[in-house]
């Protein structure tokens, strides 16, 4: 079994607590509340009984520790010490819709001494499948107690590629195109399941062999990052840089991939 910190067992401790409530919603998908939060974005009763649940259970745990959830907000905490960042249910359309892919995620994020910040504990976790992605810094990716890594697949040719596609109010439709009329005449497969921080867990378990997306939050993706760099990946905005977090965009994928990735997308945007 591979050892943990007791902070993970608080993070997932959380998760599967809320877990049984957001699995009963999606079987009652039908009669819960829904509101507009603006063009196709949505939010449910099952997010917001998830978040008040998780908020509960770290609040409790740690608290003097702020928070960035995705309905609440952010909640200030002390500022020498970490916070959380959540997301109580990624793919909500998913879950409105009756499809069974979404995922709860949880993200530690640590201050560093020079005044940045950067996550050091993910937890990505699908409470249909039971299946809890979860990393910390220096100690690795794993699938419950499976160690993960990313594909080695090299060819482009063999690479199945997952995206988000922009829809009603939300990413820059030229661009997207662009980029995917770069990519996919020249990978195996393009996929869009609806839920990032699985498909950047799914890079992880080298499930996708990448994944480019942008118009993205950090509750969508900073647990997800830190799965795909533990698991032996690369993670970069789309000049190739290291900031993926300020430009809002983001590619990852293995080391044998990454850089023809990177050099179909940078060129289909020229």
């Amino acid at each position: 079994m591979p050892s943990h910190s007791g902070l993970f067992t608080i993070i997932e401790r959380a998760a599967r607590k809320a877990a049984p409530r957001l699995r009963r919603d999606f079987n009652e998908v039908q009669q819960l509340q829904v509101s507009r939060k603006g063009p196709a974005d949505f939010v449910s009763q099952a997010d917001q009984r998830c978040e008040q649940t998780l908020f509960e259970e770290l609040s409790k745990a740690r608290p003097d520790w702020g928070f960035l959830m995705e309905e609440r907000g952010e909640i200030a905490g002390d500022p020498t010490k970490p916070r959380f960042i959540v997301d109580p249910l990624d793919g909500t359309s998913n879950f409105l819709h009756g499809i069974p892919h979404f995922a709860i995620s949880i993200a530690v994020e640590e201050p560093l001494p020079n005044g940045k910040r950067e996550i050091t504990t993910a937890l990505t976790y699908q409470p249909l499948t039971d299946e809890s992605f979860w990393a910390e810094k220096g100690r690795g990716a794993w699938l419950q107690d499976q160690r993960l890594r990313v594909s080695a697949r090299r060819e482009p040719s063999e690479a199945l590629i997952a995206t988000g596609i922009p829809f009603m109010g939300h990413g820059d439709f030229v661009q997207w195109t662009r980029i995917f009329g770069g990519i996919a005449p020249q990978v195996a497969g393009i996929r869009r399941l609806g839920a990032a921080t699985l498909d950047l867990a799914w890079v992880a378990a080298g499930r996708f062999d990448g994944f480019w997306e942008s118009d993205l939050k950090p509750w969508d993706v900073s647990a997800g990052v830190l799965l795909v760099k533990e698991a032996g990946g690369f993670v970069t905005d789309f000049r190739g840089g290291d900031r993926y977090m300020e430009r809002n965009e983001f590619l990852a994928s293995n080391d044998g991939l990454h850089s023809k990735l990177h050099k179909m997308l940078a060129q289909s945007l020229r």
